[in-house]
């Protein structure tokens, strides 16, 4: 008897559960529908009556922009282009000539030349600006159709107006396969000590980083350092299969958790491994992120590595795209991930914000603590932390501003055509910087201060601005005298960030790396702590 009313209120609190779920169900659909409609209501009424015409396609991508503002930066709406130029960054591969451009009102402005591509064939240089494509101008025109122009299948040609350094010239180039390498160099750096960059985590990332390190073994390589620095992540799984080359099978290399139960997932090394026993050492600075973080965090958890550098960028959050209507796409945010010791590495707490829409940090907060295989104590709440701290310099805001500008690249194009040659890249050293203050002072248009912006903006403001003119130039060149005083204060930092775009200019990537294996201070830091089997051991035993 007893067990019979036990059972009917099982089933009376099920069947209230059911329909609580459904009713909220129902509830959230509905009110979804509702603000849909609502929305083609008023497209409809402003179709219909607005004075003016209204751009359908425009009109819907501002207002879904303007849906996900609030959301993390990751979350994200691509129409039918954008959606091209996603599958070109994962795959790797794309029809055009090989470049990577700026886009601006002048028109398109070459970045830099991938060696051997059509346009290194053709001789074009970085900062040359592309005025004219198959007769049309250039000048002026959105972003969203010059990116247009150069795109095309493979063996089609495109008639080109290139301006350099104020002379105009015409030529022919051919569309081909471009393929982005993501290792873009690995070398030797002595005679055991092995050296492999990865930039990008795109589908071939984890081959090349096979072939790469195959290879090296092949010339003798017993140690390696293994550069993730600059690397903004890409594909969970390439990061997966590249952890596993170097941790046993059946490891668990990062647990994703979701909202939705089907993409929360522990996800393992299924594959056999490269090699479980050679030293290893990871770079890392702050725009390592995401699948760079996977990588780094896994390897550091089963203390396989002596992770060094700088605090990564700290992206523990996974995205997933999904397929819309009429070839467009949203790429959603769907779950975070945590390194095998459990940590979420997640910088940036997205669904928080103070009062002037702020977005809080989690390392603001009150960080935990968890182990590495060995014991070592390792944090959550911001990045992974290196083993070693090495290379990171505090910015001043104006270095940061002037990061954020052209002037740098106009700078070494100014200096490419100052200089027509330089030393070989194992040798060369930038030891002009007093040129580079010169340049910024005299010569730069791009680079401006917060103070300077906010202080033409008030003299703009006047009427009669020749009253205050000599004031106005007087000002003027104290703040940029302040503006060279606190970027001079990063001299060292900006000297080898300038350095390395040089040696890109005039012997593309491979002369900028090539010339890191001798003058790169992380790099000999990594090398000296693989050297030191002791030290090496200590570090990674917690000891």
């Amino acid at each position: 008897m007893q067990r019979t009313k036990i059972k009917k209120h099982l089933v009376i609190v099920f069947l209230m559960t059911l329909i609580l779920i459904t009713y909220s169900f129902k509830s959230k659909f509905f009110e979804v529908a509702k603000q849909l409609e609502i929305y083609t209501e008023l497209y409809k009424e402003l179709n219909m009556h607005y004075v003016h015409e209204i751009n359908p396609a425009e009109f819907t991508n501002k207002a879904i922009k303007n849906t996900l503002k609030d959301l993390d930066p990751y979350t994200n709406y691509y129409d039918e282009q954008a959606v091209e130029e996603a599958r070109i960054r994962r795959e790797g591969e794309y029809a055009g000539i090989g470049i990577s451009v700026y886009y601006d009102k002048k028109g398109i402005i070459i970045t830099s030349v991938y060696k051997g591509y059509e346009a290194d064939r053709k001789g074009l240089k970085a900062g040359d600006i592309i005025t004219k494509a198959n007769g049309q101008q250039l000048q002026n025109i959105k972003q969203e159709q010059l990116s247009q122009f150069l795109k095309g299948t493979p063996n089609t040609s495109i008639q080109i107006e290139i301006d350099r350094q104020g002379e105009k010239k015409q030529l022919t180039v051919v569309r081909e396969k471009v393929v982005v390498n993501p290792v873009p160099f690995f070398d030797m750096i002595d005679k055991e000590t092995g050296y492999i960059v990865l930039t990008r985590f795109n589908e071939k990332a984890s081959s090349e980083v096979k072939k790469a390190f195959t290879e090296l073994k092949g010339k003798g390589m017993k140690q390696l350092v293994f550069d993730l620095r600059e690397n903004p992540g890409g594909s969970l799984f390439e990061a997966i299969n590249i952890a596993n080359f170097f941790l046993p099978k059946g490891s668990t290399i990062v647990t994703t958790k979701a909202k939705v139960k089907k993409w929360s997932n522990a996800y393992k090394a299924n594959k056999k491994p490269l090699d479980l026993d050679i030293p290893l050492t990871v770079l890392m600075n702050e725009k390592s992120a995401s699948a760079s973080e996977i990588v780094g965090g896994a390897l550091q958890d089963f203390d396989r590595a002596v992770v060094l550098g700088e605090r990564s960028f700290g992206k523990g959050l996974v995205q997933r795209y999904f397929p819309l209507t009429y070839g467009t796409q949203a790429k959603i945010t769907i779950s975070k991930y945590y390194t095998p010791s459990g940590r979420c590495i997640q910088e940036l707490d997205y669904a928080s914000r103070n009062e002037d829409g702020v977005v809080l940090k989690f390392s603001d907060k009150a960080v935990a603590a968890f182990q590495t295989k060995n014991g070592r104590v390792v944090y959550d709440g911001g990045g992974i932390q290196p083993d070693i701290k090495i290379g990171f310099i505090k910015r001043t805001a104006a270095t940061k501003k002037l990061l954020k500008s052209r002037a740098i690249f106009n700078f070494i194009t100014y200096y490419y055509y100052k200089n027509p040659s330089i030393p070989e890249p194992e040798t060369f050293e930038f030891k002009d910087f007093k040129k580079f203050q010169y340049y910024l002072s005299s010569i730069d248009t791009t680079f401006k201060t917060d103070q300077e912006a906010l202080f033409l903006k008030a003299y703009n403001s006047i009427q009669d601005q020749g009253l205050l003119l000599k004031e106005y130039q007087q000002i003027q060149k104290k703040l940029i005298v302040e503006k060279i005083r606190e970027v001079s204060m990063n001299k060292d930092y900006l000297e080898d960030l300038i350095q390395a775009e040089i040696l890109e200019r005039y012997h593309f990537k491979e002369g900028s790396f090539k010339n890191r294996l001798t003058t790169d201070n992380v790099i000999l830091e990594a090398v000296k702590i693989l050297n030191d089997k002791s030290r090496y051991t200590e570090i990674l035993s917690g000891a």
